[in-house]
């Protein structure tokens, strides 16, 4: 995700995936506060004017950032519900651990929220962010919505269901772990998420 308005030669995609990865190395090893855009230029052998002409401000080139990281977290159907779920909101709660340790290493044990509550500041402070932050979850959030459409389809959900606020009760708790209360997300909690929110989402025998 760059700024928006570049003109001029056609972009070069081998030069933004050098400035992209000398970002995200950064990132993980020092956080979003020690990240520089000169220590970025030098590490992707690109001059600071290169990066300014793609991404205007630091916070723009960290939700790039950010979103190759997250990129699109995918999830299958294989009939069995509970399972699907389960390895879809393990994989975004392991991502989101990810990021909320970026820059501590991996013994850090404080209940910081990272780049995950860093990623909420951009989208406050730059409206075109917080544009392209939404677009980001949206397209991931489609890939579960389409599993539970496709479920209650099959009959496997109540046809009254609605699968957007089935996959906010899903999604919603892990946030506010990682946002707000700093509180572990294992697989036991993931399990218990499951449990609530599908069962007044069942068929009723």
């Amino acid at each position: 995700m760059a700024g928006s308005g570049n003109r001029g030669r056609p972009r070069d995609a081998e030069v933004d995936r050098r400035i992209l990865n000398a970002a995200r190395d950064l990132l993980l090893s020092k956080g979003y506060a020690a990240l520089s855009i000169d220590e970025v230029a030098e590490r992707a052998g690109s001059a600071k004017t290169t990066l300014y002409r793609r991404w205007p401000t630091k916070d723009h080139l960290i939700l790039s950032v950010i979103a190759q990281m997250q990129g699109d977290v995918s999830i299958p159907d294989s009939g069995d519900l509970r399972a699907d779920l389960r390895y879809y909101l393990k994989a975004v709660a392991g991502g989101l651990d990810g990021m909320r340790k970026a820059g501590r290493g991996e013994d850090a044990d404080d209940r910081s929220a990272g780049l995950v509550g860093e990623l909420a500041g951009v989208a406050a402070r730059h409206r075109d962010l917080g544009e392209l932050v939404r677009s980001v979850f949206e397209r991931r959030n489609a890939v579960a919505i389409g599993l539970l459409t496709s479920t209650t389809e099959r009959g496997a959900l109540r046809a009254d269901v609605d699968p957007v606020v089935l996959l906010d009760q899903l999604i919603g708790p892990i946030y506010y772990r990682v946002l707000v209360t700093g509180a572990p997300i294992d697989t036991d909690y993931i399990e218990a998420l499951i449990d609530g929110a599908l069962l007044g989402a069942e068929p009723r025998v």
